[in-house]
């Protein structure tokens, strides 16, 4: 009987440790299953920073390398030099060509300000002229009623010689019949002398008056001339004021000239950027650079990222902001604090899934894939703090996420 209860007894206790060997197993599982779907984790993933191709923006031969291949650089370190020589007598020249510019505007404003000048003492010439005009026009109208008054002088005189001799005439023929008397005879032919006097002095003065109109219109006519000279040599001094506005547009094209030749003579010394790391540098001192050939590349040694390609039904327990721990295959027994930055929203379309993407219908091909793979998306882990002597671009690494 006491064997019977032994065995019995016994029975009872593997049937119960194997249960609670059981129900740990589920439970363990459970917590398992719990802590990969709560903190999704991948070693599919690798290390990556920011990098860029150092090209000379001037070309010629390098006369100093201050850098050598791996090496890690300062921001503002010297990382080489071109010959600047000829950049420096392209800057010499550019400058001089500018003073000549200004010389010739600082000339033609001078050759400007004679030629107004010359402007405004033909505009007062015009202005004299005009008012000799004025005045020539007075002295012909004054010197036509002189020639119309002595006109009517000469009138007058022909008429009172006309009847003195008219009355000569008259009575020389009856002093022999003695109707009249010697003196009556000789006080008409007196007055026939005075009036023929007067008469041909009336003549004098009319031609006088007429030599003088004839003057006074010449000289109308010559300030006329005069005026329309002036007014001749107002306008070519009007067209002979330049503009300094050919010059002067030409400040902007020798400036932009200068500044070219300076950025030019600038990057003739190129300088680091930002802290970074040398690599790929297969050039030489000597050797000739080419504008925008790649001398080396420079890895931006501030920020290092983790990329890792989480699948997609991982990527609801990821958010931005999360923390995470990054392992690199170099020193797998050190972690690293990261914070996840972005995730990714698109990848290249799966060929054998989708087909090819191109004009009409999308051209998908039948298949009978029994499994269907998750598509993985990459998620963005900036790394806090990273030694610079373990990262390194494309480097292996472990992603965990670790939640908020």
């Amino acid at each position: 009987m006491t064997s019977e209860a032994d065995t019995k007894s016994k029975r009872v206790l593997g049937s119960l440790v194997s249960a609670a060997i059981v129900i740990g197993a589920v439970a363990l599982g459970l917590v398992v299953l719990y802590h990969v779907d709560s903190h999704p984790r991948t070693d599919d993933a690798e290390i990556l920073a920011n990098f860029i191709g150092m090209a000379p923006q001037v070309e010629g031969p390098i006369l100093r390398l201050n850098v050598r291949d791996n090496q890690l650089v300062k921001q503002g370190d010297l990382l080489y030099e071109i010959d600047d020589r000829p950049y420096r007598y392209a800057l010499e020249r550019a400058v001089s060509e500018q003073a000549a510019l200004e010389g010739q505007i600082a000339d033609e404003q001078r050759k400007i300000a004679a030629l107004v000048s010359a402007v405004s003492v033909s505009e007062a010439n015009i202005q004299s002229s005009a008012a000799d005009v004025t005045r020539s026009s007075s002295v012909v109208d004054q010197a036509r009623a002189d020639v119309t008054n002595a006109e009517q002088g000469v009138s007058r005189a022909e008429a009172e010689w006309s009847y003195a001799s008219n009355n000569l005439h008259r009575l020389e023929p009856l002093l022999a019949k003695q109707f009249v008397t010697v003196d009556q005879v000789d006080r008409a032919r007196t007055s026939e002398v005075a009036q023929d006097q007067s008469l041909r002095q009336a003549k004098s003065q009319l031609r006088l008056a007429q030599a003088g109109l004839q003057s006074t219109l010449a000289q109308e006519e010559r300030s006329r001339a005069v005026l329309l000279q002036s007014k001749a040599q107002h306008e070519q001094a009007q067209h002979a004021v330049t503009t300094l506005e050919p010059l002067v547009n030409q400040r902007g094209a020798r400036t932009s000239s200068i500044e070219t030749a300076r950025y030019n003579l600038n990057n003739c010394r190129v300088y680091a950027p930002f802290a970074a790391r040398v690599t790929n540098l297969t050039i030489s001192e000597g050797a000739y650079a080419h504008i925008g050939e790649q001398v080396f590349t420079l890895i931006d040694a501030r920020t290092w990222w983790a990329v890792a390609n989480f699948r997609e039904g991982q990527l609801q327990h990821v958010t931005p902001g999360m923390r995470a721990e990054v392992y690199v295959m170099s020193r797998p027994d050190i972690h690293f604090k990261g914070v996840v930055e972005s995730i990714g929203f698109g990848v290249t379309p799966d060929a054998d899934v989708v087909g090819r993407l191109g004009a009409g219908l999308p051209d998908v091909q039948r298949s009978l894939s029994w499994v269907h793979l998750a598509t993985r998306y990459p998620v963005r882990v900036r790394v806090e703090n990273p030694p610079q002597e373990l990262f390194r671009v494309s480097e292996s690494a472990v992603v965990v996420i670790r939640g908020q």
